[in-house]
């Protein structure tokens, strides 16, 4: 039997299987131990299936692939060469993807066939199915760049029309977690994990933020948690631009920039640290900067002195920026070359003339 149609054939024997993993061949003999008197499939040295969970020998992969792309080629030349109305080529379709995908994950071709197929459809069913094969295909290639957008279109196609949309975000917050766990720096997780936001409730939201800051404290070395505690303070900022003048978002931007800038600290001080990541820590600080004093910029401007809420956002956006200057003395010069503070000075004795000699004191 060749090897693609073996490895099909363990595919469709077992629906529920949820891992696959890579095994070197000197590996075998220790599964088929283990799994003396399961109901364990296995040839020997290629193929190990047993509890849902599928080991494919890394010195088959090779051959697998040219196989399974021969074949999804064949399959795709002769579906778009009859028409889309053949059921049975359509299932040739997602067969052999589905082989190739697991071999290769970011095959762009072959997840744009599913979507033909599965668009053409419109079932909910293979929706979910979707679902269910970009998960397994994220156990075995956790960063895969195509699988987590193809979850990202199944979501956006299925929103309006499934009534358990706020149950499936959960399973796929959840799902983020998981791979995080065995995934480290997986920026790509977490940035999915960000986009899904958008479509969760309030109480989703409130919970996703009590949970991503638990994470976050039991893995202070992954970067990527922190990333996504960046969106809390983008909400914050979309909420400051909304409601003019109100001193509670201020404050409350004050403590998730603190949190924000001890990751910074955290990571440009720990001697362990990759030097990739402190460059890359080093390049989201300023940009941090960047965004905080543009934001300073866009709630400065006071276009009625008669409407005192333009004047409050004024003078707390400006107190927030001195602030924050107190917090991280040794980037002041930074702060010093994009910021005129000569300008600050001015337009905080404007809006709050009562409170110069307070301006004075802190500037200087």
């Amino acid at each position: 039997m060749d090897l693609l149609l073996q490895f099909q054939r363990i595919l469709e024997s077992d629906p529920l299987i949820d891992e696959v993993g890579f095994v070197h061949p000197t590996q075998f003999a220790t599964l088929a131990e283990d799994s003396t008197g399961d109901a364990a499939i296995s040839d020997g040295t290629t193929f190990w299936c047993r509890d849902h969970k599928l080991g494919v020998s890394t010195q088959a992969v090779l051959p697998l692939y040219n196989e399974a792309k021969r074949a999804f080629i064949a399959a795709m030349e002769e579906y778009k060469r009859l028409g889309d109305g053949d059921d049975g080529l359509e299932s040739e379709v997602m067969k052999h993807s589905k082989a190739l995908l697991l071999l290769s994950s970011d095959f762009g071709t072959a997840w744009n066939s599913r979507k033909l197929v599965v668009s053409k459809k419109q079932q909910l069913s293979m929706y979910m199915g979707e679902l269910l094969f970009s998960a397994l295909v994220l156990s075995c290639s956790p960063k895969s760049d195509q699988a987590w957008s193809h979850r990202r279109w199944v979501i956006k196609s299925i929103t309006g029309k499934c009534s358990a949309l706020q149950e499936i975000l959960g399973k796929e917050s959840e799902l983020v977690e998981k791979i995080a766990e065995r995934s480290k720096m997986n920026y790509r997780a977490w940035n999915h994990r960000c986009w899904l936001v958008s479509y969760m409730t309030r109480e989703q939201v409130l919970h996703e933020l009590k949970k991503s800051r638990n994470w976050a404290g039991l893995h202070v070395a992954d970067n990527c948690c922190f990333h996504y505690r960046r969106e809390e303070l983008d909400w914050n900022e979309m909420l400051i631009k909304r409601y003019i003048g109100r001193e509670a978002l201020w404050l409350h931007r004050r403590f998730l920039s603190l949190c924000w800038m001890k990751q910074f600290a955290t990571n440009l001080h720990d001697v362990s640290c990759h030097f990739e990541l402190k460059i890359s820590t080093s390049n989201s600080f300023n940009s941090f900067i960047d965004n905080e004093l543009h934001l300073l910029n866009s709630c400065s401007t006071v276009p009625n002195n008669d409407f005192e809420d333009f004047q409050a956002q004024a003078t707390y956006s400006a107190t927030y920026i001195l602030w924050l200057t107190k917090q991280i003395p040794e980037f002041w010069s930074e702060f010093q070359e994009k910021l005129t503070i000569g300008n600050l000075k001015t337009m905080l004795s404007k809006v709050c003339p009562e409170r110069s000699f307070l301006w004075d004191s802190l500037i200087d």
